[in-house]
């Protein structure tokens, strides 16, 4: 029997593990298809929100989430008895670093260890998490074969790359390319059978491989181009020079140049973490990611480059941090959603607290913030509010707050976002 007939039938039964910013999206596009799609996940309160109907994440409506769980398309557990019965399973779950920058695959093989005692004949398995290249098949094939079933003819293994943008109005899970990787070839043909079924293009690679460096080619030119720009900012900074205006007009040239915006530093899952993945391999078959480290270095500088035009703002009112009451703008990673995940918010809070300031913070997406450095959170956005900091801060600039606002309370005011594009008040320091 073809293993692609039973997803170009819809007819399969799909498992979706970690239900965070990739899986649960993943899950919804499934149970749109039509497919029936079981989610695990390790946080009880989790499964229990999604079955009550209600979502927790941005891109997800929860009126979607209640319309797959009422059709029977979708429900969310905690146990993984399930995937005994799956005929595909998509694993979507954290890969951090560890404190010294080494990959932390500690997920992806808990996920396996679900999987590998109810691994049968004709079961798909994709890896999606972001990791080095080679895990799929040095980590997660060998457990798999444990059972002594066939790669490519008993079970099939590829991975694909999550290329989730949290928050972005016009690229989402269905219509951004997929990219996919299988150990064999004809495990990238059962793999492309599935995606095909929900994703408007599905984008065939040579090996799992070559679809894991992809991943993190494309986060790495990034967090690169990232660190070119910030470290640009730094230098027209002390040539006095507004570096705003100059990519501005950088970006009027029609070929050989791509605009990116300097900030207050990296934040996400992503761009902060996956070239180091690359860089650790490279460095494991004797390669050196000079780039990567350098970019790195520029990038986790930023924060403390923030925190010190705060201490400029403050001596221009002969004022100190220490002391002074200071409004850290936008906590979530980017603009518009609620994602704190390696906010540089939370660097620069931690920096400010350090060195004496009382800190608050505001953020219309963010409910709470945990830590011994979270500072206090500012509820009412009112001129009167505001007129009681000395110094606000703005890291991210989402769109629903009025930046001018903070000039017209009176406050000194760091941009690192150029949320006050256009004013050009004494009182604003830009990045």
């Amino acid at each position: 029997m073809d293993e692609r007939a039973k997803f170009e039938r819809r007819e399969a039964h799909l498992g979706v593990i970690g239900l965070g910013y990739v899986g649960l999206p993943l899950a919804m596009a499934y149970a749109r298809a039509g497919f029936k799609v079981t989610g695990y996940d390790l946080l009880a309160s989790k499964c229990e929100t999604l079955m009550r109907g209600e979502s927790y994440i941005i891109d997800v409506p929860a009126a979607e989430v209640a319309a797959s769980v009422e059709r029977g398309l979708f429900c969310a557990t905690t146990d993984p008895s399930f995937l005994a019965d799956v005929d595909a399973v998509n694993i979507c779950v954290p890969t951090p670093l560890s404190k010294t920058r080494d990959p932390d695959i500690s997920f992806i093989q808990a996920a396996v260890d679900e999987i590998a005692p109810r691994v049968h004949p004709g079961m798909l398995i994709i890896l999606e998490s972001t990791t080095y290249p080679g895990t799929t098949e040095e980590i997660i094939l060998p457990r798999l074969q444990e059972s002594g079933l066939r790669v490519g003819s008993d079970f099939y293994l590829a991975f694909s790359p999550e290329r989730v943008d949290p928050g972005n109005p016009k690229f989402q899970t269905t219509n951004i390319p997929k990219v996919v990787g299988g150990i064999t070839p004809f495990c990238t043909q059962v793999a492309v059978a599935l995606y095909e079924q929900t994703m408007e293009r599905v984008v065939p690679v040579s090996s799992a491989r070559v679809a894991e460096t992809v991943k993190l080619l494309e986060n790495t030119f990034r967090s690169v181009n990232i660190g070119l720009v910030n470290e640009i900012a730094l230098m027209c900074d002390k040539l006095e020079i507004d570096v705003w205006e100059v990519i501005r007009a950088a970006a009027t040239k029609p070929f050989g140049f791509m605009p990116f915006y300097p900030g207050p530093g990296l934040g996400g899952h992503c761009i902060p973490i996956d070239p180091f993945y690359l860089a650790w391999k490279a460095k494991l078959a004797g390669s050196e990611a000079r780039f990567i480290e350098l970019a790195g270095q520029i990038n986790a500088a930023m924060p403390r480059h923030v925190v010190s035009r705060v201490g400029e703002a403050l001596n221009r009112r002969r004022k100190s941090v220490n002391g002074s009451r200071v409004l850290v703008v936008g906590v979530s990673y980017k603009a518009d959603i609620d994602d704190v995940r390696e906010s540089p918010s939370l660097d620069i809070m931690e920096l400010l607290h350090k060195q004496g300031a009382q800190v608050f913070w505001y953020d219309p997406h963010v409910p709470e913030l945990a830590g011994p450095h979270a500072g206090q959170k500012l509820r009412d956005w009112s001129r009167q509010s505001l007129a009681d900091f000395d110094c606000a801060v703005i890291v991210t600039a989402h769109g629903a707050v009025d930046h001018p606002l903070l000039l017209q309370a009176g406050c000194a005011v760091v941009d690192s976002r150029n949320a006050l594009a256009g004013h050009d008040a004494d009182q604003i320091l830009r990045l």
